[in-house]
């Protein structure tokens, strides 16, 4: 099982590593259906227990990267994506993911929020990377390490729109978080906001067939009652290695494992 398994020496990391919320599940063509209410998806295959074996190409660092939420009151559904980043920067973003979709109904509106409609983004062009011209908008390179750190991004991002579907679905299909859907849910009911910072990133590590890249993080969390904490370790994010056979979800980077512990 993933390392991450919610120790009881995490205390409140459950606040920080879980979520479910509105958005809808998709199929298996990859579509989402925008009027689907949210529903955990069923487990799959288990994910790496342990640190990867040191035998991938070095890929070349990422520089540091935050994603800073402001404090407000738990959410009862989404920050949409107008309310969050503004109307005009919101249409251009559900541009982008219309562009790039090949969904029937993809979740590119911006009454969703940014984080579900980056994910869009993300899985579209992880979906046709290398088959073709490249595809405007589709940055970074979907197998790329800055491509790994920006899903921990997404994760936060979605957790901080209250967006736990989304956030959910940025775990592996064997992991989840390695709890309930409900329980990823409820993880979050006292914490208000988050901010994750993300150092560089070292060489990416393969083994068995799939592509491991470890994105250092700092996690700072505002609780209700306003309580301030810290968190530090990291995330493992998986990829399959373009072995054939694999599915589009399995090519693109998803959350694997996670290891971090409360700082000063």
């Amino acid at each position: 099982m993933m390392s991450l398994r919610m120790t009881a020496a995490f205390g409140m990391i459950a606040l920080l590593l879980a979520g479910c919320g509105s958005g809808g599940a998709r199929d298996d063509a990859g579509e989402t259906a925008a009027a689907a209410a949210p529903a955990p998806r069923p487990a799959g295959t288990s994910p790496a227990a342990a640190s990867p074996a040191a035998t991938a190409p070095a890929a070349a660092p990422a520089a540091a990267a935050e994603t800073v939420s402001r404090p407000a009151a738990p959410r009862a559904s989404p920050l949409a994506c107008a309310a969050e980043i503004g109307t005009a920067a919101a249409a251009k973003r559900v541009a982008i993911c219309r562009n790039v979709s090949p969904a029937t109904h993809p979740p590119c509106n911006a009454v969703n929020s940014c984080a579900m409609i980056d994910d869009e983004i993300a899985r579209s062009c992880a979906l046709f990377d290398g088959k073709g011209a490249p595809i405007a908008g589709c940055t970074p390179a979907p197998k790329s390490p800055a491509a790994a750190a920006a899903v921990v991004r997404l994760y936060y991002a979605a957790l901080n729109a209250g967006d736990y579907d989304t956030a959910w679905q940025q775990w592996g299909d064997g992991g989840k978080a390695g709890q309930t859907f409900a329980a990823f849910t409820r993880g979050f009911a006292q914490t208000r906001a988050t901010q994750v910072t993300i150092g560089t990133l070292p060489p990416a590590e393969g083994a068995a067939g799939s592509l491991y890249q470890t994105v250092p993080v700092t996690v700072a969390a505002t609780l209700a009652d306003g309580r301030r904490q810290r968190f530090a370790g990291r995330y493992v994010v998986r990829r399959v290695n373009d072995v054939d056979g694999a599915t589009p979800g399995k090519l693109r980077w998803h959350l694997d494992s996670a290891q971090l512990k409360p700082v000063g």
